[in-house]
């Protein structure tokens, strides 16, 4: 195959699975508007008998036992929304194998779709997915979050913003952020792209676990913020991605770090 055909089809390739990703991204999305737009109706607050309170106790959050049912949904909330929120910062990574995948297989050598890298790397942030749904049956048996499931106290969101602030500034931070931005040094770093199932799964997990320990404290502000606001959940995503794409990343999350941190004392003060 002469080097214009190839280039053609590598870059048809490239198209397809752009386009698997964003239809990807899209879905989850889809299903994050419409849940957004039909809480109250699926997640109905339970009935209770108003006779006799005050209104400063109505407004106190309380803790709803979980059943097992709800404690699924949420969980399937939270894993559909990890995938929509981070499909796009990985898609460069997924671009790359899907290439060299495509190439190992013009030359006649078996080599595996970039669909299980893919996987491996949502298959960490699905179970980042089930620790947030801990964390949130935590936070609402603790009375921090509100019925609208965002915090329900000054201190607790003020601290979290702190922590947060102060992570953007901490060695492991820029470290796993050093990996997402680099795809191909962080292939070489880990064996090289494999062209078996196994292999491919766990340099996608290998991926997703930088990606998680890059993120998760941004994740901990859709507690601040509120899990189901959109332009929060719409803000973080577009953040994750722009702190792996921007030229002097380092600086762009440090000061991201003080506009948390700021943010978090002017909440404790007032």
């Amino acid at each position: 195959m002469d080097n214009g055909v190839l280039s053609a089809v590598l870059t048809r390739e490239r198209i397809v699975v752009a386009a698997a990703l964003a239809a990807i991204t899209l879905l989850a999305w889809a299903y994050v508007l419409w849940l957004a737009a039909h809480m109250n109706t699926l997640m109905p607050a339970p009935a209770m008998d108003m006779s006799g309170m005050d209104m400063s106790a109505m407004m106190q959050p309380a803790f709803v036992a979980w059943t097992l049912p709800h404690f699924l949904f949420m969980f399937a909330m939270w894993a559909v929304m990890m995938v929509g929120m981070m499909t796009p910062s990985a898609t460069p990574m997924i671009l790359i194998y899907a290439q060299v995948a495509h190439q190992a297989a013009t030359l006649g050598k078996s080599f595996v779709s970039a669909a299980w890298f893919a996987s491996g790397y949502l298959l960490v942030w699905t179970a980042f997915a089930l620790l947030a749904t801990l964390a949130q049956l935590g936070l609402e048996r603790a009375a921090l979050l509100s019925a609208m499931m965002q915090s329900s106290s000054h201190i607790f969101g003020g601290a979290v913003l702190i922590a947060v602030g102060v992570f953007q500034w901490l060695p492991i931070k820029q470290a796993c952020l050093a990996q997402c931005r680099a795809p191909l040094s962080f292939v070489q770093q880990h064996g090289g792209f494999k062209p078996e199932i196994s292999g491919a799964l766990r340099l996608g997990a290998v991926h997703g676990a930088y990606c998680v320990g890059c993120c998760w404290a941004l994740m901990a502000l859709l507690f601040v913020g509120g899990v189901m606001n959109l332009l929060w959940i719409a803000g973080l995503m577009i953040f994750v991605l722009l702190e792996k794409i921007v030229p002097g990343s380092r600086y762009f999350s440090r000061l991201a770090g003080l506009v948390a941190i700021a943010a978090g004392v002017w909440m404790l003060a007032f």
